[in-house]
């Protein structure tokens, strides 16, 4: 990699960094765990940063990282969960993170990870359906398929949620 294109990923990294901890939040729901992810994929985007193609790719060569960062650090989180959340909720830190619209929140993590990785890539990170594509390394029309199905779901989730309030 050449000195030029790793200067401006140093900046891409700075400029972007509460929506590359905000990515990361989305996938692990804690502020500090989503921090290390940062910091890993900060790591991890230096050391491979010879894969780095051209500037134009940059942002979804970098968010796949974290991506991929989030998803490894979830299913870690798996094999080592050794206490079950209401004890560590009794036992942790009251002030956390969270989404604006709680029931929005409900709904995406009822969806399955490929599904919400679209929604968050492009409504909360604002990428285009070809940068998701590249992130994911899935083809357009599939990413396409997934965002519409995803929004579907999401809708009735929604609308049923709204439904057992009224009632």
């Amino acid at each position: 990699m050449d000195r030029k294109l790793e200067k401006l990923l140093i900046r891409f990294i700075t400029e972007n960094k509460q929506n590359v901890y905000q990515l990361a939040f989305s996938y692990v729901k804690n502020a500090d765990n989503a921090l290390d992810i940062v910091q890993d994929s900060i790591h991890k985007a230096l050391s491979s940063s010879h894969t780095l193609k051209s500037e134009g790719s940059m942002k979804a060569w970098f968010y796949r990282i974290v991506v991929n960062t989030s998803l490894d650090f979830l299913r870690k989180q798996k094999r080592i969960q050794l206490v079950d959340d209401q004890t560590l909720e009794l036992h942790g830190p009251i002030s956390e993170d969270a989404y604006h619209d709680i029931d929005l929140e409900k709904a995406l993590e009822q969806l399955p990870q490929a599904f919400r990785t679209v929604v968050v890539l492009r409504y909360f990170e604002d990428l285009k359906i070809e940068e998701i594509a590249e992130v994911m390394n899935e083809n357009i029309n599939t990413i396409k398929t997934r965002l519409y199905q995803s929004l579907r779901k999401l809708r009735i989730q929604m609308s049923d949620e709204i439904l057992r309030e009224v009632k």
